[in-house]
């Protein structure tokens, strides 16, 4: 197994790619292959030997949603995998509504918001879509009134990053991407208890 890329490797291939480099764009795949599957499994973990994503299809359909983007103004490294968290985000929110349309119905259940691991998106896509959905309706809210505790949540709870890389992509240092997470653990679960 290959050594992850180093951040200054990746930085230069995102920059390539953002000047319209196509070698570059297919370049950054292999390059960050494993801790995009890192992340995805980290989203996955604890699923039912039966569920219908799995962390390749997830890691594909991030990817291909960011080449669809078009051109990203990559920043460096950490820019690349929280733009990535949001691309998972996306994967898993439509993947929740697929199902909820098959399932067309059910009541919600209590979507875990702990402070060192906010729950698990996948689990509440494939499982519960309502709850995930619920909870996506709310971050939207969160992300109007309070935006950067928002991204935390989103960092940490649909890309799997730790505390150190939330605090890195937003400037913060741990101890503060904390607080910022446990805030939106307390709005996101009073939202959740008051929605109707």
């Amino acid at each position: 197994m290959s050594e992850p890329v180093s951040p200054a490797d990746l930085t230069t291939h995102l920059r390539r790619w953002r000047g319209g480099d196509i070698a570059a764009r297919d370049s950054v795949l292999p390059l960050v292959y494993r801790e995009l599957r890192n992340m995805a499994r980290a989203r996955l973990r604890g699923e039912r030997t039966d569920h219908t994503l799995d962390s390749v299809g997830l890691v594909h359909e991030a990817y291909l949603r960011l080449e669809a983007a078009g051109a990203v103004d990559w920043q460096d490294r950490m820019h690349f995998f929280a733009v990535a968290s949001t691309a998972m985000r996306r994967v898993l929110l439509d993947h929740a509504k697929r199902r909820r349309r098959e399932k067309r119905g059910g009541a919600l259940v209590h979507v875990p918001l702990e402070p060192e691991m906010l729950g698990d998106a996948a689990l509440a896509a494939e499982s519960d879509p309502d709850a995930l959905l619920a909870l996506d309706e709310a971050l939207t809210v969160l992300e109007q009134r309070h935006p950067r505790q928002a991204r935390a949540v989103e960092l940490r709870y649909f890309g799997g990053l730790t505390l150190e890389e939330v605090g890195e992509a937003l400037g913060l240092s741990a101890p503060t991407a904390m607080r910022d997470l446990r805030f939106a653990q307390a709005w996101l679960a009073d939202a959740l208890r008051h929605e109707p």
